[in-house]
């Protein structure tokens, strides 16, 4: 019952979204409803001269100096051209529709993208990949659903009742008021079910997402799958999850059924009421013969119109459930946002500092606690300290992945806050631990480093980054596309990918986290090389968990408990015998090179 409440409410943002993007194509989807409108007012019509047809038959009109077969002839000729009339309304409606329905589809697809990227860093991490591409694609198919049904279900039906009781009323305000309240006992039954019916609706819309994000998750981890045998188990999960859905399904589809079955029989009863009334009008002389066949015009259109509500209605209910989803995230707040009058960050020396800095992911663990820490302007620090210690959130945090609960971050003289995110992270290169690439060509995934670099630009940090050479045995070269995350490169080849898309970049400040994890020792030494030249004259943090990547570091920042420990050169901080980077080093000691 609360996800029907919730629908009363959603549903409206969910037909705010849609009329958003309807409304820049409003001229073309006006002339189209009224051309649907305007085919199905003339159908109204075709009835009247079937009455006529088969008044002429049995003689009861006077044919006057005319002969009735003329007549009849005349009559065909006119519903020809009514049929005509209409056959040009819906076939130019529809063309608008080929080209309208697409168009909003693309538009809404693009709208969810562009807005899930301005999502934070966890809302990423909350969500599966799959599910979000699975609501992404099934907004588009509700729009699809709904604009059918507003086209060629409630637009139809709403003309064909109104003309159609219109016609009846002229010949039987009996009759007439009989149908009326018939079809408004139809449409109220229909409405009311479909509503009830709805919270079986977002249940497997739910279901729906879920499946999807399972298939997804497994189908990414596909070699993880392998490597732990885990087939069978992932089987077994993929198939509890389908086995749900599959049971949601069933029982929405019995309710169709059953829902069919009703109305049927509430079609059999007005009909037998209606002809059996209009028997008893025709013995009284009130209506002709012809007025049968203009009946049971009317009745088959009403029909034929009023049947497709009742899937309409419930194929509306459920475009509106399958929306919802997306709608909700397009709706929901960003959770990092720009602060008013945000203005670009402007790195004139480089300089960072952390001011007092806290935060925590949730009450129970805080992460950083009153953290002070100044990087110099062009500085080349490092960032050691035990699993835990805060170091990946340092970054997260310069990056403003996340809000802070208290303090300051500044870079130059400005805080983070306070300037535009995309302009803070224009300024800042990364290299991350484990680099994920885009299913593109090596070429593509480099530039995204500076996207309006030239090929030789891409060549000379590729060089840079010694990437070039496995790259150009590459059987495309730099047009080899490297697989969904990059699978067909080895984790080293990615790193060096990294690397280039870094140089690319040119930013004036430079992280490195594990930027060199991924490498043996003979390509670590080589791309030690790239990271110094990198590294010349940019603010630079390493993150390294190998020491012996981090000794040539102008200070070495050692960080416990969400706080600065300890920092100064590799060698004063071997001296201070109690020291937490000692313990690490005698750690670790055995396999460095000097």
């Amino acid at each position: 019952m609360g996800k029907a409440n919730e629908q009363k409410i959603h549903a409206r943002d969910v037909l705010s979204v849609f009329w958003s993007h309807i409304f820049r194509y409003k001229k073309r989807v006006f002339f189209m409803l009224f051309l649907i409108a305007f085919a199905n007012a003339v159908d109204v019509l075709v009835p009247i001269f079937y009455k006529r047809f088969f008044d002429l038959l049995s003689g009861d009109l006077s044919a006057g100096t005319e002969t009735v077969s003329h007549l009849l002839v005349a009559t065909i000729l006119i519903v020809a051209a009514i049929h005509g009339l209409e056959w040009v309304s819906w076939r130019t409606a529809s063309l608008i529709s080929t080209w309208f329905q697409p168009r909003l589809i693309a538009d809404l697809e693009q709208t969810s993208l562009s807005y899930l990227h301005e999502h934070s860093y966890q809302f990423f991490s909350n969500n599966f990949a799959g599910s979000l591409v699975r609501k992404v694609h099934r907004l588009g198919r509700a729009f699809e659903n709904f604009a059918d049904q507003i086209e060629f279900a409630f637009t139809p039906l709403s003309v064909t009742l109104i003309g159609n009781l219109v016609v009846l009323f002229t010949r039987s305000h009996m009759l007439a008021g009989i149908l009326f309240v018939w079809v408004i006992l139809f449409l109220s039954l229909n409405l009311l079910y479909a509503t009830w019916k709805l919270k079986y609706d977002f249940k497997s819309s739910d279901i729906d997402s879920q499946a999807g994000g399972v298939l997804a998750d497994s189908i990414t981890n596909a070699i993880t799958v392998k490597t732990f045998t885990g087939r069978v188990f992932e089987n077994g999960i993929f198939r509890e999850v389908t086995e749900r859905m599959r049971r949601a399904q069933m029982f929405t589809w019995r309710l169709g059924e059953y829902m069919d079955a009703f109305q049927s029989a509430f079609m059999f009863v007005i009909e037998f009421v209606i002809m059996y009334v209009a028997v008893q009008l025709w013995q009284k002389g009130i209506l002709t013969i012809g007025d049968f066949a203009l009946i049971q015009g009317l009745l088959l259109g009403i029909f034929f119109k009023i049947w497709d509500f009742g899937r309409s209605i419930r194929h509306l209910f459920t475009a509106l459930a399958e929306a919802d989803e997306m709608v909700q995230i397009l709706r929901a707040p960003r959770e990092i946002v720009d602060a008013r009058h945000a203005k670009e960050l402007q790195v004139q020396t480089g300089r960072i500092e952390f001011k007092n800095v806290t935060f925590s992911f949730n009450k129970t663990r805080r992460v950083l606690n009153k953290m002070n820490m100044v990087i110099k302007p062009k500085e080349k620090v490092a960032l050691v300290g035990p699993s835990g210690a805060g170091k990946s959130t340092i970054i997260k945090l310069l990056f403003r992945f996340y809000d802070l609960e208290a303090g300051q971050i500044i870079i130059g003289n400005q805080d983070i806050a306070r300037v535009t995110q995309e302009s803070l992270r224009r300024n800042i290169a990364l290299v991350p631990q484990e680099p994920i690439l885009f299913h593109r060509s090596v070429m593509e995934n480099i530039r995204y480093g500076r996207r309006e670099a030239t090929d030789e630009e891409v060549m000379e940090a590729a060089r840079k980054a010694h990437a070039h050479e496995f790259i150009e045995e590459l059987p495309q070269g730099y047009g080899t596309f490297v697989g969904e995350r990059g699978v067909k490169l080895s984790g080293g080849e990615r790193q060096r990918v990294a690397i280039a898309r870094a140089i690319l970049k040119n930013a004036p400040i430079l992280v490195l986290d594990e930027a060199t994890s991924s490498l043996d020792s003979e390509s670590e030494s080589l791309i030690q090389e790239a990271l110094t030249e990198l590294m010349r004259d940019k603010t630079t943090i390493v993150i390294a968990h190998r020491l012996s990547t981090i000794m040539k570091m102008d200070r070495i920042i050692v960080i416990q408990k969400g706080k600065v420990a300890d920092s100064g050169t590799h060698e004063e901080l071997l001296t201070k015998d109690e020291g937490i980077y000692k313990k690490l080093w005698e750690i670790q000691a055995g396999g460095f090179i000097q």
